[in-house]
């Protein structure tokens, strides 16, 4: 049982995990040991995930989501599987953490009127000089 909020548990039962070769260099050791980790979690059929958690979750994930709905992790930071399966399920932990709070709601504020007088007096003044460049037709004739 992994515990993601206090509200939020996942079964072990629920995470696939796949050992793979790890790309890269390494030597004879990478041709012959698979450490990666691809762990794969149904975030569609979960039933562990509040709904709304679930939508978030999605909306985060992007590319690691197939059309199935099921979450893909690939972890070959480390040379030992262990460490991998661990960096694997810490990622999809920090995910669901960020999917289970809700963003912040955007405060709308209003400008000073300090601010609102020194942008339309810096307006002006680039006007000003805008208008001081200009080449008059009129000079030249």
């Amino acid at each position: 049982m992994i515990e993601v909020t206090s509200s939020i548990k996942i079964e072990d039962s629920e995470l696939h995990l796949d050992f793979i070769r790890s790309s890269g260099p390494g030597g004879q050791n990478v041709n012959k040991v698979a450490t990666a980790v691809q762990l794969r979690f149904d975030v569609a059929h979960s039933p562990s995930l509040p709904e709304q958690v679930r939508t978030r979750l999605m909306q985060i994930t992007g590319n690691r989501l197939t059309k199935d709905g099921i979450l893909v992790i690939n972890a070959n930071r480390y040379r030992t599987q262990d460490a991998n399966k661990e960096d694997a399920i810490n990622r999809l932990i920090a995910l669901l953490r960020e999917a289970a709070h809700p963003p912040r709601r955007r405060k709308a504020t209003c400008p000073s009127r300090a601010a609102v007088e020194r942008r339309l007096e810096k307006k002006r003044r680039q006007a000003y000089k805008k208008n001081q460049r200009r080449s008059r037709v009129s000079d030249y004739f």
